[in-house]
């Protein structure tokens, strides 16, 4: 029997270590990137067309590359950044494995062009599916562009997995801000589809955050700086007002490398402890400088998990720091009786020996029973400082009782007929009661019905929308001054992505310029949200869903804003808002289960009821 086990061409094994190295086109920018960085360039330029598909390119003005070491880098295990074992423990640079740019080769068109400072001439090498098509000299700038064409285009099974292009460009831009965050001094520029998304100058961080999140950001930011033997600790924390439903404006670094780390993201929260409200989570971007021999970066393909020698002091160390900030720059509630209005004006510039105690005079001669007038002269008391006698008609409140019995019965008997028609007339409807402005209490024929309102209202809200989104017959309610809404660019592509499904539901929407949109109407049942707050809250619940339920796009926009536009608990209502509410619940085709899956409608039985006060 002939032997079966055999080696894999160096192809196929490209191709398989693809499958880890490169998921999607964001994984090739990310790699690509990050070789530039570790080339020493502080000017870096990304071009993308077609979210990646089509083209990927990073131009870099860094140290270039010889002609041996241009066709090495496309060998597997090939690298500069380390020649031993023990060095894996010393490693501060981005990239150390050797396989991204045998695998990126492997499934796609790759040019590179390359050239060092000190030659005159540069290399072009261009490889398909790992073969090597040509390798010549040829005239190139200092430093290195590459180019990534046609991702997959051997692998087609791989490339039909693909998101839509507003998915894909969204998962770019999440990996170009984080390694734009985490070299603020380098000079950046983003081009998709020739239109210019990122023109990020060298900057200090918190400058560069503005850049990446918007000019708003610039107010809401609180620094973090703690220095210690095991750690150094330096960034910014939001502050908890501006706390938002999504973690997605929540970064980690250590030693400059993006990483995701769950523990470390609860010591952050426990910092804010009692200042957010429930269900959101706050803004921060913090580095953690440690020793590389007390961390392993290897141990992950992404190298975005890393594991820590003393993880429970870093963990006590980053909570102490966050919260020590957060009462440094007064987020904290605190008493400042120097500043405290309200005890102001107990203090008064004069001694307290000046203070003159009131003198009050009164007649000791008076006598109630002599004549009215004579009682008139003289006030029985009155204080020194005013000397207006009591006023004169003090006696004409007793003058009710001058009228007759049968006066005082017509007035009482009206009024009781007037309760007993209004009584009745309401015995013949239904009777709502609001419970703390949060439960909706009626009567039914075996006991009592208790409704929770914004859970119902939601669900009213849920159905509604799904139905415009079918049919596409969403009301709009024009506004008379259109405004404009300028968001970030993760937040703009996936506007982009929804904007069909959006208008659907009523809003009259348009692209204008860069990152910016026009909104001329809502649909009829939101017109009195904000525009602005309306777009934001939208788009936090659609990716809060996402990120939680994995729900149908349509589906997941009609629940998120259902739940942005349910009156929320809290609200007072009529009786006529109640009755409205109660109809269309019922009318749904699930009205007993909420969004979230909890019962919306509690009822008890006149037997439940009887055993809670036999009891």
């Amino acid at each position: 029997m002939s032997d079966i086990i055999q080696l894999l061409p160096d192809s196929v094994a490209n191709q398989i270590a693809a499958g880890e190295v490169v998921q999607r086109p964001a994984s090739a920018v990310k790699e690509l990137i990050e070789n530039a960085i570790d080339a020493g360039a502080d000017k870096i330029q990304l071009i993308i067309k077609d979210a990646g598909k089509s083209l990927i390119q990073v131009i870099d003005n860094g140290c270039g590359m010889s002609l041996t070491d241009a066709r090495m880098a496309f060998e597997r295990h090939a690298t500069s950044k380390i020649k031993k074992a023990e060095d894996l423990f010393a490693i501060r640079t981005m990239g150390f494995r050797g396989e991204a740019m045998a695998s990126i080769a492997a499934i796609a068109q790759v040019e590179l062009k390359t050239r060092r400072y000190e030659d005159e001439l540069g290399t072009c090498i261009i490889i398909e599916g790992s073969a090597v098509l040509s390798q010549e000299a040829c005239s190139a700038n200092t430093g290195t562009s590459i180019s990534v064409k046609n991702l997959f285009y051997n692998i087609p099974a791989r490339r039909n997995f693909l998101k839509s292009n507003p998915v894909e460009m969204r998962h770019i831009i999440d990996e170009f801000q984080r390694i734009a965050l985490a070299n603020p001094l380098v000079f950046f520029t983003l081009h998709h589809d020739g239109q210019e998304v990122y023109h990020l100058p060298g900057t200090a961080l918190k400058q560069r955050m503005v850049h990446l999140f918007g000019n708003g950001y610039n107010e809401r930011l609180v620094p973090v700086e703690e220095d210690t033997t095991i750690i150094r600790l330096h960034g910014f924390v939001g502050k908890p007002e501006f706390a938002r439903r999504t973690r997605g404006e929540q970064f980690f670094f250590v030693n400059n490398r993006f990483i995701k780390d769950a523990y470390l993201n609860h010591a952050v929260l426990t910092a804010f402890a009692e200042l957010l409200a429930d269900d959101t989570f706050p803004l921060y971007v913090l580095f953690i400088d440690i020793d590389p021999s007390k961390i392993d970066i290897n141990v992950h393909p992404t190298k975005t998990e890393i594991k820590y020698q003393d993880e429970k002091s870093i963990y006590a160390i980053i909570r102490a720091a966050v919260k020590r900030s957060l009462g440094k720059y007064n987020i904290t509630p605190s008493l400042d009786f120097d500043q405290e209005n309200s005890i102001e004006h107990l203090i008064t510039s004069k001694p307290f020996e000046q203070i003159v105690a009131p003198v009050i005079a009164f007649n000791p001669d008076f006598n109630p029973f002599t004549d009215k007038k004579a009682d008139r002269q003289v006030p029985y008391f009155r204080d020194t400082g005013d000397s207006s006698p009591i006023p004169k008609n003090w006696d004409t409140l007793y003058e009710i009782s001058k009228k007759g019995p049968e006066t005082q019965h017509e007035i009482h008997t009206e009024k009781i007929i007037a309760i007993d028609e209004q009584e009745i007339s309401k015995s013949s409807e239904r009777q709502f009661f609001q419970v703390h402005n949060r439960f909706i209490l009626s009567q039914i024929k075996s006991g009592v019905m208790l409704i929770n309102q914004q859970a119902a209202h939601e669900r009213v809200l849920y159905e509604r929308f799904l139905q415009q989104l079918e049919s596409h017959s969403g009301v709009s309610q024009q506004s008379l001054f259109p405004q404009s809404v300028t968001l970030n660019s993760s937040d703009f592509e996936l506007l982009r992505e929804l904007l069909p499904d959006i208008r659907a539901l009523g809003f009259d929407i348009r692209e204008f310029g860069k990152n910016t949109v026009v909104v001329e109407g809502v649909p009829a049942e939101l017109n009195n949200v904000g525009e602005h707050e309306l777009l934001e809250h939208l788009l936090e619940g659609f990716k809060n869903n996402q990120a939680i339920l994995k729900l149908d796009k349509r589906d997941n926009l009609a629940r998120a804003l259902a739940r942005n536009a349910a009156i929320k608990t809290g609200t007072k209502l009529s009786s006529e808002e109640m009755n409205l509410l109660t109809d269309q619940l019922f009318a749904c085709q699930m009205p007993n289960v909420a969004l979230n899956g909890k019962p919306v409608i509690t009822t008890f039985t006149l037997n439940e009821l009887a055993e809670r006060f036999e009891k």
